[in-house]
């Protein structure tokens, strides 16, 4: 029988631990302060936002939000994100992505101060990270990191296979798996025999953006499988790149979706918020 990962137990047993360690710091006289900048009215985004939101009232991290029009131009927002670098009040800046088509997104993340950068795409925090240096890390990969390990999951000496080399999941979380000691393979549209090179996986971290995409043609028996994809599927329901049934009785742990991986993201950019500080 499998086990199932549950991302949102997890994820609140990380949020109850920073809203003690936030109260603990007010009592100390320190305020963790999040900046959440939207551009536009994406509804995925909205409700992102209004997530993030949530959890800093929960933990007790004062959020300041500023709600942009679509129309507002790169210059305006390069300079709001340029105030929130000098203002010694806030300790994180999170620019909601993605931006309108007419921003460039590299531009406005590299603008963000790396040591606000709760997000950690900032360039300096992916090369510290690439280093084994201590910065930002983000936290799609970071959450996996913890989903495996609070779930009593080895790491070091496993074989890992990640299908999907993205910016935000794959590289980090490649990069993330070598630090904690796995040996790792990167799969990615171009890879030959992907199916063989999946089965290897004792850790397979499915970040490839097609809906139910992994059977257990892809996973050995045993494996421990961790679907990062979401998606509405032709009836509306979410699903991810893992087709979750055919799998679920082939594997040792797995997680689901929703209330899998993605709870995680928001926990650890909690996380990240508050050791800003």
């Amino acid at each position: 029988m499998a086990l199932v990962i549950d991302g949102k137990k997890i994820s609140n047993e990380i949020k109850d631990e920073l809203k003690l360690k936030v109260e603990k710091m007010k009592e100390e006289g320190k305020q963790v302060t999040l900046a959440v900048v939207l551009v536009g009215d994406d509804p995925a985004s909205k409700v992102y936002v209004a997530n993030k939101k949530k959890a800093c009232e929960y933990i007790g991290i004062r959020s300041l939000s500023y709600e942009l029009p679509e129309q507002t131009s790169q210059a305006e927002l390069l300079a709001l994100v340029e105030k929130l670098n000098n203002d010694t009040d806030v300790n994180g800046i999170l620019v909601q992505l993605p931006l309108p088509a007419h921003i460039d997104e590299e531009a406005v993340l590299a603008a963000i101060s790396p040591a606000k950068d709760v997000d950690g795409f900032h360039p300096m925090n992916v090369g510290k990270l690439s280093i084994g240096q201590k910065g930002m890390v983000s936290c799609t990969p970071a959450g996996v990191i913890e989903l495996l390990k609070r779930s009593g999951i080895g790491i070091e000496g496993k074989e890992c296979v990640i299908i999907g080399r993205s910016n935000i999941v794959g590289k980090p979380m490649a990069l993330l798996m070598l630090k904690e000691n796995a040996t790792v393979t990167v799969c990615h549209s171009r890879t030959k025999n992907l199916k063989e090179v999946a089965k290897r996986a004792d850790i397979l971290i499915v970040a490839m953006g097609k809906p139910r995409f992994v059977n257990k043609e892809y996973v050995k028996e045993g494996a421990v499988v961790i679907d990062v994809g979401i998606h509405r599927d032709e009836n509306n329901k979410l699903c991810g790149d893992v087709d979750y049934n055919d799998v679920v009785d082939h594997v040792s742990a797995i997680t689901p979706v929703p209330g899998g991986v993605g709870p995680m993201t928001i926990a650890m950019l909690m996380k990240n918020c508050v050791e800003s500080v």
